[in-house]
């Protein structure tokens, strides 16, 4: 499937609670796969920096994510599962390939 948009969420985790931030991820990862326009996603984890992640997330169009995600129920869960684990809270941007060598 073609992504024409993918969410960059770059995120630093309280220092020493990244094990916790991951097992909470594994559970929240669960439900953002069944919002309507989801593609993909990935979580990765910075080397230099170990309480920073970056989550990418691709959507079909921006409003899968800005509204059909962020406005509904599950949403109410992602946030209990992990937003208490952000210092601080992150910002969310979206964008578009322009170029790509696949």
């Amino acid at each position: 499937m073609f992504i024409k948009v993918r969410g960059l969420f770059g995120a630093y985790v309280k220092l020493s609670q990244e094990g916790d931030f991951e097992q909470a991820f594994s559970k929240a990862q669960t439900i953002i796969v069944n919002i309507p326009g989801y593609i993909s996603h990935q979580l990765q984890k910075c080397i230099e920096k170990p309480n920073r992640y970056i989550l990418l997330v691709n959507w079909q169009t921006i409003e899968d994510h800005t509204v059909g995600f962020r406005q509904s129920d599950q949403y109410q869960e992602w946030k209990r599962l992990l937003h208490h684990f952000y210092e601080p809270f992150p910002e969310v941007e979206h964008y578009t390939c322009v170029y790509s060598n696949k």
